[in-house]
């Protein structure tokens, strides 16, 4: 009890300390999808395809919302970033089909395939496509932590949510729990400044897709 308790309470003062930390960056930052300011890139993070090759319903709700920024002029390229770890998976495939089909140009869809965790499609953004400012789309559980990554990590970020609760509500409520400890792992990442799992050249697709759209 004399070790458990103290550990106890550094673990629940780490967490309050990081939600609090990741709240206090990203609270300004935070908009609907009719007020968010235009940016050049939507980053549209991944989650989970289905066994058949569909994105799930949290997925598809953030396409869909990024979709309509596009539609609505806010943006003008969409980096979807996403899982692809292993040959028969890919998030940012099934992403870029899923907008190409409802009307996004194939061109103004640049994928990166090695956003592992949401710290990596973060980093990635900045340091291999380049992304200086862009409004990250993703759930409303979600998006303090990744607008706070992506704000410390040099990207003048703004964030829009998808709120609604759709499919499975254990996995919406799943998600909101995990965050916490998803805050202090954030908190860890940042004060480490680790490199994301793959890193490689820089690549021009973002570049490319603004100089054309």
């Amino acid at each position: 009890m004399l070790v458990l308790v103290p550990l106890s309470l550094a673990a629940a003062g780490a967490t309050v300390a990081s939600v609090s930390w990741v709240d206090r960056a990203a609270r300004a930052h935070l908009y609907d999808e009719r007020t968010v300011p235009p940016a050049p890139v939507a980053l549209v993070l991944g989650t989970l395809v289905q066994p058949d090759g569909t994105p799930s319903s949290f997925l598809t709700a953030r396409l869909a919302l990024a979709q309509r920024l596009y539609a609505a002029g806010r943006v003008r390229v969409l980096l979807v970033s996403g899982d692809n770890s292993r040959p028969d998976y890919s998030e940012p495939d099934v992403m870029k089909a899923w907008l190409v089909a409802h009307g996004v140009p194939a061109r103004q869809v640049v994928a990166d395939y090695a956003g592992l965790d949401t710290y990596d499609s973060c980093a990635r953004a900045k340091l291999i496509f380049g992304v200086d400012r862009a409004i990250v789309v993703t759930q409303a559980f979600h998006l303090a932590r990744a607008v706070s990554l992506c704000r410390h990590l040099g990207i003048d970020a703004t964030g829009v949510a998808d709120s609604s609760v759709r499919g499975d509500r254990l996995t919406w409520y799943r998600g909101v729990l995990r965050e916490d400890l998803a805050c202090v792992k954030a908190v860890w990442d940042l004060t480490l400044r680790r490199d994301p799992v793959f890193l490689g050249p820089r690549e021009h697709g973002v570049q490319d897709a603004l100089a054309t759209g």
